[in-house]
């Protein structure tokens, strides 16, 4: 019986672990690809290490939004939670949880190719960066889900 009256909250630490996690993953995948790149671009070209750098650290913002989104609901997470707020937790995390993953790993390809041009000389950093923002809209879009989720659930 404890748990069924535990569900709206177990719901809620479910969705928080999603609004983290996977948009962590997504950063971290991403970021990695981007420092994996930088590294075989540099036997190349070492001059263009900040343009590297750049790319190589965009995709890490996902996991910014996540720990924003629980930010923005941890003052749900109590033993007063209802159903609903715990459902709509449980929500955001998976919406802002898959965008994040996979906008974090997506970017980091691009924003990958991109360092592997500069790194053979072609000058298209302003060019990747401009590329690179399309994957992070939906992690952005996702992110103001939560803002409204948060809003529908108060």
């Amino acid at each position: 019986m404890e748990s069924v009256e535990n569900l709206p909250l177990i719901l809620a630490f479910i969705g928080v672990g999603l609004i983290i996690g996977l948009p962590g993953i997504g950063s971290a995948i991403g970021t990695a690809l981007g420092g994996m790149t930088t590294v075989g671009a540099l036997r190349k070209n070492k001059d263009a290490f900040g343009s590297y750098l750049v790319l190589a650290a965009l995709p890490g913002t996902q996991g910014l939004y996540g720990f924003g989104g629980f930010y923005i609901l941890q003052g749900y997470l109590s033993t007063n939670i209802t159903l609903l707020q715990g459902a709509g937790i449980l929500g955001a995390g998976i919406a802002l949880g898959l965008a994040g993953l996979l906008s974090g790993m997506y970017q980091g390809r691009v924003c990958a190719s991109g360092i592997d041009a500069i790194g053979s000389g072609n000058k298209v950093f302003a060019q990747t960066l401009i590329m690179a923002v399309f994957p992070e809209l939906y992690a952005i879009v996702a992110f103001a889900g939560v803002f409204l989720i948060a809003g529908l659930i108060a």
